[in-house]
């Protein structure tokens, strides 16, 4: 479903966050592989938190209107016992929603395992023993999947999270995650000024208080205190959502060209 997202996104981008029946149909059957109604695949992209909106006559991306001050982030940040999703799992999950610069949600969990090896009970100081009475990994994905929504996932270095939490949802039968994705990491590269970037330096340098370094919901809500702070350094042409996507992923120089001229547009009509 990732090429689904990807090619939607950039159609969305090209015609003001705005497809037509018509145009959103094209793109489905000619890059998805699921053959099924449309309909039922804008439902399935809906429900695995891809941010669009039916309307009388297409769909609407949300992220393209939404002011980025106004828009729902989920920072997430997970512990597993192995780097591969394949021989690994998540062992506890933490989150953090934000709106409008304020904590509206949290989420903490451990995951049920049986298996964690010295080095990674050495880094968290999580023990088997904790987990025993934990919810399973699928009762954890789906208490993750409810608190996504559509919000824009968020973690620092997000491909990793991102990446191993896909794997696991499908392992499970859940899906993707079709969550528009943020990297706080990156962000801070383009906005704060530091001398490396990993989360614990990041804190250090921003004063930023750090409860307990390498524990789900403590370095989640760090990389939401690092966004925040990321969001006062913006500059003025960063309005919506998508503008904040854009230019944490793409050269934010080609990006200012592109807002200059839609604003010379406006101007002339």
């Amino acid at each position: 479903m990732q090429k689904i997202y990807d090619y939607l996104t950039i159609a969305f981008r090209k015609n003001r966050g705005f497809l037509s029946f018509d145009k959103f149909n094209t793109i489905i059957h000619k890059h998805c592989e699921i053959k099924e109604d449309t309909s039922l695949i804008a439902e399935l992209l809906i429900a695995s938190g891809y941010p669009i909106e039916e309307k009388l006559t297409g769909f609407l991306y949300k992220p393209y209107f939404t002011p980025f001050y106004k828009q729902e982030y989920a920072v997430i940040d997970i512990e597993t016992n192995g780097s591969k999703p394949g021989y690994s799992q998540v062992i506890e999950i933490g989150g953090v929603k934000i709106k409008e610069g304020k904590i509206i949600d949290r989420l903490e969990t451990f995951v049920k395992c049986v298996y964690i090896p010295d080095s990674i009970i050495e880094l968290t100081g999580i023990k088997p023993i904790d987990l025993i009475d934990a919810p399973s990994r699928k009762e954890a994905l789906l208490m993750l999947r409810e608190f996504l929504g559509d919000a824009i996932f968020v973690a620092h270095n997000v491909a990793f999270d991102y990446t191993f939490l896909t794997a696991s949802f499908k392992r499970f039968g859940l899906g993707s995650i079709g969550n528009m994705r943020l990297c706080s990491l990156e962000l801070a590269k383009k906005t704060l000024q530091s001398p490396k970037y990993g989360l614990a330096t990041l804190c250090e340098t921003l004063n930023i208080p750090m409860a307990s370094h390498h524990r789900a919901y403590s370095d989640a809500k760090c990389a939401a205190d690092i966004l925040l702070k990321s969001f006062q350094k913006l500059p003025s042409y960063i309005q919506s959502t998508d503008d904040l996507l854009r230019f944490a992923q793409e050269n934010p120089k080609k990006l200012q060209k592109e807002k200059n001229k839609e604003k010379l547009k406006q101007n002339k009509i």
